[in-house]
């Protein structure tokens, strides 16, 4: 059985395509199913080594990105979709896969589109409240369609739509509580807030949340992850405005968090500050309590409805970025931790929206869709 992978190219379509792959390699080994092939087709690789650790085949395929705003490079990305179905097709025709499963983006259009031209059955999955245009379009031919937020089913055909939730690797899924105040140097009883913006940061964020940094470590902990971009400026900032503070080591600033880290902040974070992509799913698996500030509706299309369609679960509260300030950030970090009763409401909120068995879920409906196909 051959199942191929395809989505764009961002870690909000990728690390779900992993989580998938490493269900159905456990459900194989189970179930003693053998001669299982997976393949992922994109435009690039975006991690070899994860791709590798799976045992996942990488194909190559050119994609363009239709912009929703003018721009020249539209009219290139145009040739560069052409040419990627041509080559999908091809591609496709030779490997025949039994089934594939497409996570959206604009770099799973070409392989879909093969897909409907070869008649390979397909299965996409959509992580937004508000679905993108490519799994919009490949919902009308999809077998099954799943969803991460409620608020998604609306978009599709109610006999093909489910509510699986987002798939987490294994390796993210469980926090870890042994240890992590030794291996992150924490101090036993006081409160951490995580801030992070994602691995790329986010820069006013980042900004704000230095401007109130001598008031937080008063009484709390922070561990910021900024992004590798805005570490430097973040880490000089910080050691500045901190220089003379007492309890300046518990301002902790990290460019990157790898797994080990951040499923140890998963077992002792209080509170975390985040914007309104993929991290949500992993806060809320690990019942943590969320201040969300979504990337504004004009750059991105989905993070708005995103934050506020999690914030409708109670697991989140919700500050637009224009809104967003170091007196309001600071207030409703205060409103929160003095509370104890609406955070532990809050973790239980979000440990209810977090579906762990996704990546099971979704791996079965590619198993069986693939024996029937085989």
């Amino acid at each position: 059985m051959k199942i191929l992978f395809t989505g764009g190219g961002t870690g909000g379509h990728f690390y779900p395509i992993i989580a998938v792959a490493q269900a159905i390699r456990e459900i194989a080994e189970s179930e003693k199913l053998v001669g299982i092939e997976l393949l992922y087709m994109a435009d690039h690789p975006y991690d070899k080594r994860l791709l590798f650790e799976n045992n996942i085949s990488y194909t190559e395929i050119p994609a363009g990105k239709i912009r929703r705003y003018f721009s020249f490079k539209n009219l290139i990305d145009v040739f560069k979709t052409i040419s990627g179905v041509l080559s999908a097709i091809t591609k496709l025709y030779v490997i025949y896969p039994d089934v594939i499963f497409g996570k959206g983006g604009y770099s799973s259009f070409p392989a879909l589109l093969a897909a409907r031209i070869l008649r390979i059955p397909v299965i996409i999955h959509e992580s937004d409240s508000r679905p993108g245009r490519v799994n919009m379009w490949a919902s009308k031919f999809a077998v099954k369609v799943g969803v991460s937020y409620p608020e998604a089913a609306s978009f599709f055909p109610k006999d093909k739509v489910a509510l699986t939730g987002n798939p987490l690797r294994r390796e993210i899924l469980s926090p870890i509580t042994h240890g992590a105040h030794e291996f992150l140097e924490l101090e036993r009883d006081v409160p951490i807030i995580f801030v992070t913006g994602g691995s790329q940061g986010a820069l006013n964020i980042n900004d704000v949340l230095l401007d109130i940094a001598p008031n937080l470590v008063e009484k709390y902990q922070i561990i910021h992850q900024t992004g590798k971009a805005n570490f430097l400026e973040s880490q000089r900032r910080s050691k500045f405005l901190l220089e003379s503070n007492k309890n300046k080591n518990r301002y902790k600033v990290f460019a990157y968090l790898n797994e080990t880290a951040l499923r140890m902040i998963g077992g002792v974070a209080n509170l975390a500050i985040t914007r309104a992509g993929s991290t949500v799913f992993e806060l809320a698996a690990w019942g943590i309590p969320s201040i969300v500030i979504p990337i504004p509706e004009e750059i991105s299309h989905d993070q708005r409805s995103n934050a506020f369609a999690y914030a409708r679960s109670g697991a989140a509260i919700v500050i637009e970025e224009k809104n967003l300030s170091g007196t309001i950030l600071l207030s409703e970090i205060e409103r929160l931790m003095s509370s104890p009763e609406t955070l532990d409401v809050m973790k239980e909120k979000a440990l209810a929206f977090s579906y762990k068995d996704a990546s099971y879920k979704i791996a079965k409906e590619l198993i069986a869709i693939g024996l029937q196909h085989e």
